[in-house]
């Protein structure tokens, strides 16, 4: 094979490979929800605190997600407590939804930031963020998922936080 050949052989599969991957985009793909549905203390055997996290994955495409991994974080006041991983996975069915229930452990040195900020926070509520990435398999990109607000300290928290 000549020089020439080669380069077009290889300009050619190029090409059919980017065409490949932009035939399984659909321009009509909506982001598929995930929300925490459910969060629980875990028996720990050392000092660090498990958790079970529940993650509900609403699909609203007609094709099914085929799921390979996630990886998730919940943070307060900026802090990153608890982060987890998960790669044993349903598939969640064209228009459906399913529950992932993954465990996690909490991150012992941002919660002990925390308790100190809480200690030292003269305000009313606390900043919430949840984060999530979600691989899926083949040529789709990774659904990245943001949710926050805030939410109020009860004063009989207040109460119990010494000055």
């Amino acid at each position: 094979m000549t020089r020439k050949t080669k380069a077009c052989v290889l300009w050619a599969l190029a090409a059919s490979l980017f065409l490949a991957g932009c035939a399984s985009l659909n321009p009509n793909y909506e982001r598929p929800t995930v929300t925490l549905s459910s969060f629980r203390a875990l028996p720990s055997e050392g000092m660090v605190p498990a958790f079970e996290v529940g993650l509900r994955i609403i699909n609203p495409n007609a094709t099914p997600l085929n799921l390979v991994g996630v990886v998730y974080t919940i943070s307060l006041q900026g802090h990153e407590l608890v982060k987890g991983v998960g790669n044993d996975l349903p598939n969640i069915e064209g228009y459906g939804e399913g529950e992932l229930k993954l465990t996690a452990s909490a991150n012992l040195l941002s919660g002990i930031r925390f308790i100190g900020d809480m200690m030292n926070n003269t305000g009313e509520t606390v900043e919430y963020e949840f984060r999530a990435k979600l691989d899926l398999a083949g040529l789709y990109p990774s659904i990245k998922i943001t949710e926050g607000g805030a939410f109020e300290i009860g004063e009989r928290m207040q109460e119990s936080i010494p000055e």
